[in-house]
């Protein structure tokens, strides 16, 4: 089972990126008893959202496009983009050198489990796809 303080700690750790090289802000991080656990960053235009529900055991990462300062509603498919999705938009325009660069980056970090390298995997893609966000047309 996953506990909130140790998914907080590992989000904190893993997308520290966002404040480093981003500037942008933790704006929301919410520990809801044993069950949902999230963390929300945001830079003005866009919010980076972590969301773990321990119960179901699902995990995800958004990427959402911000709506004069507010969050789309998650089902928003055209303002909230999932990281597969980011992933096969973005993908295709990065090269090997930058994958190579980003995975040195995060040689810093060493996952405990399999759910600590997915969301160590999910930092990762996060950090490679804000790179190249702005030349996607959405």
């Amino acid at each position: 089972m996953v506990t909130g303080d140790w998914f907080v700690k590992k989000v904190k750790d893993y997308f520290s990126f966002l404040i480093d090289e981003f500037g942008y802000v933790l704006t929301d991080e919410e520990i809801a008893g044993n069950y949902y656990y999230t963390l929300s960053y945001s830079d003005g235009i866009r919010s980076v959202s972590v969301l773990y529900e321990n119960i179901e055991d699902y995990f995800t990462a958004t990427v959402s496009i911000l709506q004069n300062g507010v969050r789309p509603n998650y089902d928003d498919k055209t303002k909230t983009l999932h990281l597969n999705k980011l992933n096969e938009i973005i993908r295709p325009s990065i090269k090997n050198e930058e994958v190579l660069s980003n995975n040195g980056y995060f040689k810093q970090f060493q996952a405990e489990n399999e759910f600590d390298r997915k969301l160590l995997k999910s930092a990762k893609e996060i950090r490679l796809c804000l790179k190249h966000f702005g030349e996607i047309n959405l």
